[in-house]
């Protein structure tokens, strides 16, 4: 993970990876070049196997990201507009789909495609500052890049509804409440509270962890027999891997499990 780019950060500790947009000018908003390394960081995280766990934040204590570039917008046409649609949601679509969990720190306004990509994230832990919200609408437009489904996903439709039509935004508070975040802290423990939850994911079983990731992400996405199938067949699988042996025998000795991700 050495490469330099233009609109990322990248920081290692140990086996996390931070991930960190980085256009503050912009409120970290996205343009071509940051969608583009963005999914070219998200596939060297995804096949370096000391990169146990993947967090996303925005530079600055301002914004995570403010969504798409509106400066693009006056030149867009309506095919133009569909492309970059699509690859938004290819990109995001590459932090469901990862083996990896992933965190996003949510460190200021994570607004349209800002909470978008928050969506696409396997955690969301907000400052008490961060606000939260799809006001797309106010533009004329509507969420493009996975907003549409997996808000209603996480926050039911009615939520969904009231935050796509009417454009609100929410308090990092009040996004606790509907469930939309995990946890709140304040803007000077974010970074220590993320660290615990990257540290613990990193040292839990690698294979396991991708199994559940794919089960959850996905088994709710097909009818409930179907779903559960898909569990039996991924359960069925850690059978075969040496870290469930591992976490037997540390189970049974009553020490702590080193699982090696085989």
């Amino acid at each position: 993970m050495s490469k330099a780019y233009e609109t990322i950060k990248l920081e290692r500790e140990d086996s996390i990876l931070w991930l960190i947009l980085n256009r503050p000018h912009r409120l970290n908003a996205f343009n071509d070049v940051l969608m583009e390394e963005l999914a070219d960081a998200l596939d060297t995280a995804e096949k370096d196997p000391s990169v146990r766990c993947v967090v996303v934040t925005g530079e600055g204590d301002r914004a995570f990201s403010a969504g798409a570039d509106v400066t693009m917008f006056p030149k867009a046409t309506p095919v133009k507009a569909e492309e970059f649609s699509r690859l938004g949601q290819k990109v995001f679509s590459k932090i469901e789909e990862m083996s990896k969990p992933v965190i996003a720190a949510i460190n200021g306004f994570a607004l349209g495609g800002g909470l978008e990509l928050a969506l696409a994230c396997d955690f969301r832990i907000a400052a008490e500052h961060a606000e939260l919200g799809s006001p797309e609408i106010n533009l004329g437009l509507i969420p493009g890049w996975g907003g549409t489904q997996r808000l209603v996903r996480i926050v039911g439709l009615a939520k969904a509804k009231e935050m796509v039509m009417l454009g609100i935004r929410l308090k990092a508070e009040e996004a606790l409440k509907i469930g939309l975040v995990h946890k709140v802290v304040h803007y000077e423990k974010l970074r220590d509270e993320v660290r615990e939850i990257a540290k613990k994911l990193s040292e839990g079983p690698p294979v396991a962890l991708k199994y559940a990731k794919f089960a959850l992400n996905f088994g709710t996405q097909v009818p409930l027999e179907a779903g559960l199938r898909m569990e039996s067949g991924l359960m069925a699988l850690t059978f075969s891997t040496e870290d469930l042996k591992e976490g037997v025998e540390a189970f049974m000795s009553r020490r702590k499990p080193e699982f090696k991700g085989k």
